[in-house]
């Protein structure tokens, strides 16, 4: 699915871009949202049970729950309804969730070039563990995460999407350069 992006509604996904567009205008989602919502449009009319769901936004950690069920009511709410009035995503009771909206694949589609912002712009760049326990190179990822989300949510800043920051994860660089 590496390239693939979709299309439903007024929105397009570029999950390897790490970015939803609504009317060609960024949509602030976090990382794991981002996770949730690729997955899903990618089976649209499916059911994906929760466990799959939760380990295409958490692989490989154990997350209650709970966790799942935030990501999707923050999508639902970022999405809004669809033109017939129907959410997007629809909760399959004690199962998982569906994507019910239809979906255009825009695989060979040209990628659209986003202007320059005219506002200041700011990217977080992945905060290194340095501590000895390789456990909390987890935590350090969900604290660029998080930043990177609270950041984008203030309308007078251009924030780097977090795929594009994450590119230099581990690359000792000049920050100039970057």
């Amino acid at each position: 699915m590496q390239g693939a992006r979709f299309a439903f509604g007024p929105f397009v996904l570029d999950p390897g871009a790490g970015t939803l567009l609504r009317n060609d205008d960024p949509v602030a989602v976090g990382h794991r949202g981002l996770k949730l919502l690729a997955a899903l449009v990618a089976r649209p009319g499916e059911i994906l049970g929760k466990a799959e769901l939760m380990d295409a936004a958490w692989p490989g950690t154990a997350v209650e729950e709970g966790n799942l069920t935030v990501q999707i009511a923050q999508l639902r709410k970022l999405l809004g309804s669809a033109a017939d009035g129907r959410e997007w995503i629809s909760t399959v009771p004690r199962v998982g969730y569906r994507f019910t909206g239809v979906i255009e694949h825009l695989d060979g589609a040209m990628r659209m070039t986003l202007p320059l912002p005219g506002k200041p712009s700011i990217a977080v760049l992945p905060f290194v563990n340095v501590s000895s326990d390789p456990e909390q190179e987890s935590f350090a990822d969900g604290l660029t995460e998080d930043l990177t989300t609270d950041l984008s949510r203030n309308a007078g800043l251009f924030v780097i999407a977090r795929n594009s920051a994450f590119a230099y994860k581990g690359k000792a660089m000049d920050v100039r350069g970057i």
